[in-house]
């Protein structure tokens, strides 16, 4: 498929995604939601790609919502004979979009790095927080904006993702207060794996995919989903129960016979034959 927002391409099992929108900090357009949704959604028929890095094009990840667009979007609600409650629909039919990528975000088969520079605030902070690592150049800035300008500070997963990832107390400071999380500080306190310049962002990125790409593709896309389930387990044994049953899955696959024949006996690397 084309974009028009974004750029896609697949590079020895490394899938790069671009937002595309630098002239507006690829500020999110009904366009970019649009065509986020279709990509996403569509990654389970895209295993070719392994690992999927996210990053935007220019000195932004992402801007938020762009606000031309969400004032166009709430002006035809408020226009179309409604009222308040055109306004209302307009506005759940636009939450629901951009709510549907961060599930199809996590639901994705492949593991999400973002590759983070400059400002990540709003949806975009959002965005970041779906991926599975989070990598920030110097220059990343992150916030939930949303409480300074009327909204709740819980938006798109921030009151599900947040404290998951720093913690209650440090996650209700932002989200209470609209506060803007440096580069430095988001890797102290462990929001981001690491912090690197800018310059040397895709290449870490791109390493730390060459990393994972050398796990055979099952698992590793089994070892994606066990996170995403067990962050919720009810118990440990629920969640050993959840590793066991994805390790006996692996153990009748071509590849982790391949792997275990090749690391242990024959000593190369292994060849997978999985997409």
């Amino acid at each position: 498929m084309t974009y028009r927002t974004l750029e896609f391409e697949c590079r020895d099992h490394i899938g790069w995604l671009t937002l595309n929108r630098p002239d507006r900090l690829n500020a999110l357009s009904v366009e970019m939601i649009q065509e986020l949704r279709q990509f996403f959604g569509s990654l389970d028929q895209r295993l070719e790609a392994r690992v999927v890095v996210v990053r935007g094009a220019g000195r932004a990840f992402c801007a938020g919502m762009d606000v031309k667009d969400l004032a166009e979007i709430m002006g035809k609600g408020a226009q179309d004979g409604k009222g308040s409650t055109g306004l209302a629909t307009n506005g759940h039919m636009l939450q629901r979009s951009v709510s549907d990528i961060v599930i199809q975000m996590r639901r994705a088969p492949q593991p999400l790095i973002g590759a983070i520079r400059g400002p990540a605030a709003g949806g975009g902070f959002s965005l970041t927080m779906a991926c599975d690592i989070r990598l920030a150049g110097q220059s990343a800035r992150f916030n939930a904006n949303n409480i300074r300008i009327g909204y709740s500070g819980g938006d798109l997963g921030s009151s599900y993702f947040l404290p998951r990832l720093i913690g209650l107390s440090r996650a209700a400071e932002y989200l209470y207060t609209g506060r803007t999380m440096d580069a430095s500080t988001a890797e102290r306190i462990g929001f981001v794996s690491r912090m690197v310049p800018d310059e040397q962002l895709d290449q870490t990125a791109e390493e730390l995919a060459r990393e994972m790409t050398a796990a055979t593709p099952f698992a590793l896309r089994l070892t994606k989903e066990i996170l995403n389930i067990n962050i919720d387990a009810p118990s440990l044994v629920a969640a050993i129960e959840m590793e066991g049953r994805s390790n006996i899955l692996c153990g009748f696959t071509e590849d982790a016979q391949e792997a275990t024949k090749a690391v242990f006996f024959e000593k190369r690397p292994p060849v997978y034959r999985d997409a």
